[in-house]
């Protein structure tokens, strides 16, 4: 980008300056008053704008077309020029976002230094922009279980709309994820993807994290809201923002606009809203801790993501990717699973879902030695391990039961772990524990085992009233 946009209401002074810079390669255009430099914003934003602070017989000065361009337009540098320039003007004009102040008559060679450096710093706003977006874009969904391909299903029926998504599920299950592929997909794909930790920012600053504020120190700062222009703004862990700012979250939902802290203009913006939760907004509702309307407008599209636990048969690629990328980002051995291992992983309580998960290979790989298979005994045992190698400690609870009723509880626990490592395939199942697939049914009727479908998925259980019948 190499155009740039002249106003003055000089025409010598305009015709001048455009004569200089198109003689070092840069395509200009002209606009010697408020109204025809505004025209020509809003039809092509320039790459930089040089402008004079006072205009003759124009309905804004510079300072009034700089606010509004750093408010509809901030990525586009602008050059303060003026006759009258003093301390006070320059001040006034770098704390509105202006890149520097020339003052007239001004000197060709820095005139020339100042465009460059605009220039190039813009260059660089705009590679960060764009290394950031292709972050969003390489953002992976890692999966083949029933409950994985549910939730994909989901997700791209609402990549192409601009409804707002609500994404449910516990701590750790991948719900970021889950809002970045949906926003790596859509048509706001080249758009920004902020986002706001609800439960990380201070209540006392969330409005102005949000909004963004105005002083006179030091000018505008723009929020996080204004910096998803044209993109998506993520809310993660919805729940947690406080009440007073639900109701003006919800005024800009109904508006597309909304004013900094300590600022009197609108600023306009272009959003699309992905929230998520952990928690029962209904219950918080009931409450009084979160707002009814807000919630409705928020829950347009509802999406559960299913926790780790709800596709246990995701776990080995899981793992493998996590493996991968621990090699390609911090030069850690890429070391395979034995099969063992993986059946370890598939049998572990995972209270932190998919971020545990990741944690644990990552830890496994720093504190491993040599290159060779990650070994079962290098994972954390959920029971403590006595003195002789392969010997079983009984949990507590076990232990206390006489031998027929420990067995039972024994082996309906084992088995329910088994079906749901194997996504409540029963065939699988039976293959690996050495039972008959008729034999297999019978042993799980009489432990009162069943299957059902959850989140796109057999998942195995307890039914209790078939164990009551059984005793």
């Amino acid at each position: 980008m190499t155009d740039i946009l002249i106003v003055d209401d000089e025409r010598d002074i305009r015709e001048l300056v455009s004569d200089i810079l198109e003689d070092e390669g840069y395509v200009t255009r002209l606009a010697g008053n408020s109204d025809d430099c505004m025209n020509a914003i809003n039809t092509e934003p320039p790459a930089l704008l040089i402008l004079d602070i006072w205009l003759k017989d124009s309905r804004m000065d510079g300072i009034d077309i700089l606010k509004t361009v750093k408010r509809d337009n901030p990525d586009v540098p602008v050059v303060i020029i003026s006759g009258h320039g003093n301390i006070e003007i320059a001040v006034a004009a770098i704390k509105q976002g202006a890149y520097d102040f020339i003052e007239k008559p001004f000197n060709i060679d820095q005139l020339m230094v100042v465009i460059r450096r605009a220039m190039e710093a813009s260059r660089l706003r705009r590679e960060n922009s764009s290394l950031k977006r292709r972050e969003v874009t390489n953002a992976e969904m890692i999966g083949q279980s029933a409950a994985f391909r549910t939730l994909i299903s989901q997700l791209d029926k609402v990549t192409k709309s601009n409804g707002r998504v609500m994404l449910t599920g516990p701590a750790g299950a991948g719900k970021e994820i889950a809002a970045r592929y949906v926003h790596a997909q859509s048509n706001r794909a080249n758009g920004p993807f902020v986002t706001v930790n609800c439960a990380g920012v201070e209540p006392d600053r969330v409005e102005e994290v949000l909004f963004g504020r105005e002083t006179p120190e030091r000018g505008i700062e723009p929020g996080l809201l204004e910096e998803a222009h044209g993109g998506v703004v993520y809310f993660d862990e919805v729940s947690d923002m406080p009440v007073g700012t639900q109701s003006k979250i919800l005024r800009v939902l109904v508006e597309q606009q909304f004013q900094r802290v300590g600022g009197s203009d609108k600023v306009r913006v272009d959003l699309r809203v992905i929230s998520s939760t952990n928690k029962d907004l209904e219950a918080e509702i009931q409450a009084g801790r979160f707002r009814q309307e807000l919630y409705h407008r928020l829950n347009v599209v509802p999406i559960a993501v299913p926790s780790l636990a709800e596709r246990r048969e995701d776990i080995p690629v899981l793992a493998e990717h996590f493996i991968a990328n621990c090699n390609a980002t911090q030069g850690l051995p890429l070391r395979p699973l034995t099969e063992e291992s993986v059946a370890l992983m598939q049998t572990m309580t995972w209270p932190g879902n998919v971020r545990q998960l990741k944690n644990l290979i990552e830890r496994v790989l720093i504190l491993g030695e040599g290159s060779g298979p990650i070994e079962a005994r290098e994972l954390p045992s959920e029971e403590e391990k006595g003195d002789d190698e392969g010997r079983v400690v009984l949990s507590g609870s076990l232990a206390t039961l006489p031998l027929r009723e420990a067995r039972e509880a024994f082996e309906r626990e084992y088995l329910l772990t088994q079906i749901n490592r194997f996504g409540g395939n029963i065939s699988r199942t039976a293959s690996f524990v050495g039972m008959e697939r008729s034999a297999l049914h019978r042993k799980l009727k009489s432990l009162g085992v069943v299957t059902s479908n959850k989140s796109g998925a057999r998942f195995a259980h307890v039914d209790e009233n078939s164990v009551e019948a059984a005793e």
